[in-house]
């Protein structure tokens, strides 16, 4: 099923509108505001499309619409707002006020892209019309470098060479002989007594029966470090 028409034609004026039919339009819409335009020209007395009341309105009716050439300054935005979003000419004209999508993309194709074309540069892409773009070129590179590649190292393949004993960079440093063979060994321990001790003088317990030691003598330090001093 195709989309059902705004609204009856067969009894409609077409053709250029008149000064009469501009009056009844703008009065209407501002005594009720823009509403349905299926509705809007049987409301306002007109014999016209809802479609046509609307064009009209937008763009030759409008309160706010800027009348004139463009100047210098909405030339050069709308040539930067459409290297970005492109042939997007009704979010463009939402940057100028005052201006239509459809008087902007009018505009474009009869003065802008001569002059664009005048300054050796493409409308449509934005670049020199004599340069290529670079990320071509970076692409192109990248692929060509990748194919050298590829190509080296099957023809190191056939001839029985294995790509993964070849140095990526010849020149690398050269760590120091490290000798890693460790050796674990009890702590030296010089004997400073002669004399054994026992168990009960390690803890300061005198006359034990395992001890050898002689009354006169008094132990200092401990563990290891142990020392009998001779009191007689």
């Amino acid at each position: 099923m195709g989309r059902s028409p705004c609204c009856e034609k067969a009894h409609t004026n077409k053709g250029a509108w008149t000064k009469e039919e501009d009056d009844r339009l703008v009065a209407y819409i501002r005594a009720h505001g823009e509403g349905c335009w299926r509705s809007l020209p049987k409301a306002a007395g007109l014999l016209r499309c809802g479609k046509s009341c609307r064009l009209r309105w937008i763009n030759y009716l409008r309160p706010d619409l800027k009348r004139g050439n463009f100047t210098e300054a909405e030339d050069e935005l709308i040539i930067k707002l459409h290297s970005l979003l492109g042939n997007k000419w009704s979010v463009i004209a939402g940057r100028l006020p005052g201006r239509t999508d459809n008087e902007i993309k009018n505009y474009w194709n009869t003065h802008i892209r001569r002059k664009l074309v005048s300054r050796g540069i493409d409308p449509t892409t934005h670049m020199p019309i004599n340069e290529p773009a670079p990320v071509e070129e970076a692409t192109s590179t990248i692929s060509s470098s990748g194919v050298a590649n590829s190509k080296e190292e099957s023809n190191m393949v056939k001839n029985g060479i294995s790509t993964t004993n070849i140095e990526k960079n010849p020149v690398q440093e050269r760590c120091p002989d490290l000798n890693l063979e460790l050796r674990i060994s009890p702590p030296y321990q010089q004997e400073s007594l002669n004399t054994t001790l026992c168990f009960g003088c390690n803890l300061g317990i005198k006359n034990t029966e395992d001890c050898n030691r002689s009354d006169g003598e008094l132990i200092s330090g401990s563990g290891s470090n142990l020392v009998v001093i001779s009191l007689g």
